[in-house]
């Protein structure tokens, strides 16, 4: 008895005060659809056969087809159909004799999901009409021949995107004669930038050549002295890569409902782009150990992350901001959202919206490390969705923020975005969701901030232009970088610039007033910092210099620091401490050198091979504090990609990666991983060592699969040296 009832109740849905029908997360599961759907009771002699009956569907799929080349899907690794949403798309139908408009009626269904509802989106049936409405679901008969019957089909502008099964119904007087499951006829449907009624409309084809459709991108990082750039394969096209992007909207659990509207698939996916709260996609790591999983500089692209994920379903170690940006743009670009990966150089960070961070000054004026909890990122990648946004008043659709790197809760979870790029720049920072707080990484201002015995705060020194000074992405169609600044903020101390904090403090964003009285710096003399190109594993020289511009002689005391830091700005160690008297006589020039040696930097160097430098001068005359900061890059040595001969599609071919190592210790436990889009899947090989000053050589070969203007990219990672890159542009052969 038992086991009779407990399949009955599976059967049955989980019952619920509260609906009727339980949540549809799920773009994968299926409801059972009937193939005779009878009307009452079936007449004895009734055979389906005499009736108009479907043989075949033929969906015209394959990327040389009119389908996929007219929708700009061709390059998607996939056997189904896919098409862009509010475009029409053609099928075939044969049936088992001539089709009667006059007395024969079928139609199609679309289903998505295991509850489909009409009023959801998610049972679609369309009848034949003799005309298809721009932007509204429908199906007109383009050509009648013998038993085949073809079919132009609209799909809705708001169409939900995903992945539909597709049924053809035929009605019989007693009942509806549907085709059998087939997987052969789903149908994928994505969002239209280069549709007019498209939330996601885009009208420049360079740009949505380059935001749509390229599959390799540019990560500009280092620091605004001392920019560098490496390439990231989004590789949206790769095989699975569609279905790993679809299973995260299952995985953030948004309804199915609720994924024809950009605005909230990005909301939803900068939660799920990173672990924080939802097992989403990937574990961040910033403090430099990597057990179980692989270094975040050693990633060259998303397809692998994506991949992994897709399958384990657990999150994949380890990420930091570029690996968070590039695989949400993966996401983005792959579901048919123009979207772009954005730097921004020295940006604000854990900052509640507070314009203001505080570094701290001992008594000496030197940097307290304990006190100052406030950080500046050398830089930080975010990305950019272009979208119309109905929620907001006219006028801030077009560029969004969205970010899936963990730094605040937003709503109760880590995400953040989207938040108009317009709004930000006007100050309107009202407008949901999160602009405050992006306001905020490109606008604060930096204090120095010394801490008296008694426990007062004195402020010496403020420095407001520093805090997102330069803000990039890749250029259109080349592998440039293109400064859009000016998209994010108006220049620095012009009206319009005041204007728009005004606006931003008047919504909220938390600005502190100095008191005239309380900060008054030292005008007559400045103090200069420059560094001199360092390459890892060298000695370099960097120089202070004073300039006194006053009619007075005045002595400086000052103190300089070197520490080894994150990219994020948080100090790991001071490898150098040096304190100096400066002596400044009127209407002249000072410079003082420091040497620093690879020996005192080199045992504590982090990945990002950055050194931040700290230097404060105490006018011993005036009590006054000037302060000056500066981070450097070293020159990292870049691996080197050769290809012997030309490449043909389809012709095995090889490819050869060098790298020679420049420290003066053997590097240990070498991985060298090599990507291309559409050229190879990537591979990674282990190296034991690689002595100073030796060389490694490795060969790779295979079959390339795709012609055209192609990348290979390739990193190195070990303990002691992350960050090796190296690219080649290669041109593939048709054969």
């Amino acid at each position: 008895m038992s086991e009779t009832t407990s399949t009955n109740e599976e059967n049955k849905l989980p019952l619920n005060g509260r609906r009727a029908i339980p949540p549809n997360y799920s773009n994968d599961e299926e409801n059972e659809v009937p193939e005779m759907e009878a009307f009452g009771l079936i007449p004895r002699g009734f055979n389906p056969r005499d009736y108009l009956r479907v043989v075949d569907i033929y969906m015209f799929k394959e990327p040389q087809e009119i389908n996929k080349q007219e929708h700009h899907t061709d390059k998607y690794y996939n056997p189904r159909l896919i098409v862009r949403r509010g475009q029409a798309f053609q099928i075939q139908i044969d049936f088992n004799r001539p089709y009667k408009p006059e007395t024969d009626q079928f139609w199609l269904e679309f289903l998505m999901g295991r509850y489909p509802q009409q009023n959801k989106g998610t049972y679609i049936p369309i009848l034949v009409g003799n005309a298809l409405k721009p932007g509204q679901w429908g199906a007109k008969i383009i050509h009648m021949k013998n038993n085949s019957i073809r079919l132009s089909i609209m799909s809705s502008t708001t169409c939900i995107i995903g992945k539909f099964r597709m049924y053809v119904a035929v009605l019989t007087p007693f009942g509806i004669l549907r085709t059998r499951r087939n997987s052969a006829t789903d149908i994928y449907i994505l969002f239209n930038p280069w549709c007019q009624l498209d939330a996601v409309y885009l009208d420049d084809e360079k740009e949505r050549e380059e935001y749509v459709l390229n599959d390799v991108g540019i990560v500009f990082h280092g620091n605004v002295e001392d920019i560098k750039s490496r390439s990231w394969s989004y590789g949206q096209f790769e095989e699975n890569v569609l279905d790993a992007c679809l299973f995260l909207m299952d995985k953030a659990e948004l309804e199915l409902s609720g994924r024809g509207n950009p605005i909230k698939i990005c909301r939803v996916a900068s939660a799920v782009i990173n672990s924080r709260d939802d097992n989403g996609v990937i574990a961040g790591s910033w403090n430099n150990t990597y057990d179980n999983g692989v270094a975040p500089s050693a990633w060259t692209g998303s397809v692998d992350i994506l991949l992994e994920y897709y399958s384990s379903k657990k999150p994949v170690r380890y990420g930091q901001c570029w690996v968070f940006a590039g695989v949400f743009n993966t996401f983005l670009r792959c579901l048919g959202i123009p979207a772009r990966l954005i730097t921004n150089y020295s940006s604000a960070h854990d900052n509640n919206a507070n314009l203001r961070l505080d570094f701290f000054l001992d008594d000496e004026g030197k940097v307290d490390t304990k006190l100052t909890k406030d950080s500046v990122w050398n830089y930080h990648c975010w990305n950019e969705a272009w979208m119309t946004r109905p929620d907001l008043p006219v006028g801030f659709g077009g560029w969004q923020v969205v970010d899936g790197t963990p730094q605040e809760t937003s709503d109760g979870m880590y995400r953040c975005g989207p938040a108009s790029v317009q709004a930000i720049k006007h100050g309107h920072v009202c407008f949901q969701f999160d602009a405050p707080f992006v306001y905020a990484e490109v606008n604060g201002d930096i204090f120095f901030t010394r801490m008296e015995k008694n426990g007062t705060q004195v402020v010496e020194n403020i420095d407001t232009t520093r805090i997102g000074q330069l803000i990039v992405t890749k250029e259109v169609g080349g592998d440039g970088m293109m400064d859009i600044t000016e998209e994010y903020k108006f220049r620095e101390g012009s009206d319009e610039e005041r204007l728009a904090l005004e606006t931003a403090v008047m919504y909220g964003v938390k600005k502190e007033s100095i008191q005239d009285t309380t900060y008054q710096p030292q005008t007559d003399v400045d103090m200069d910092f420059q560094a001199q190109k360092a390459v890892l594993g060298n000695d370099f020289k960097v120089t202070i210099t004073f300039r006194n511009k006053s009619r007075n002689s005045y002595t400086a005391t000052t103190y300089f620091s070197g520490n080894v830091v994150f990219y994020t700005g948080v100090t790991k160690r001071e490898f150098k401490k040096h304190s100096f008297s400066a002596k400044l006589e009127p209407s002249s020039s000072n410079s003082f050198d420091i040497v620093i040696k690879s020996s005192e930097y080199m045992s504590d160097l982090l990945e990002q091979a950055s050194l931040h430098f700290f230097v404060t001068a105490r006018i011993n005359e005036t009590g006054k504090i000037l302060a000056v900061q500066k981070a450097i890059m070293l020159e990292i040595p870049a691996l080197r990609i050769k290809t012997k001969g030309g490449l043909v599609a389809g012709k095995e071919t090889s490819v050869t990666v060098e790298f020679t190592n420049p420290l003066k210790q053997t590097l240990e436990n070498v991985t060298v991983r090599l990507e291309g889009p559409g050229v190879l899947r990537t591979i990674k090989k282990q190296f034991g060592k690689i002595p100073m000053n030796s060389t490694l050589t490795w060969e790779v070969r295979f079959t390339p699969m795709r012609p055209g203007l192609r990348k290979l990219i390739a990193s190195l990672n070990s303990d002691a040296l992350r960050h090796v890159y190296g690219e080649l542009n290669v041109q593939v052969q048709k054969p």
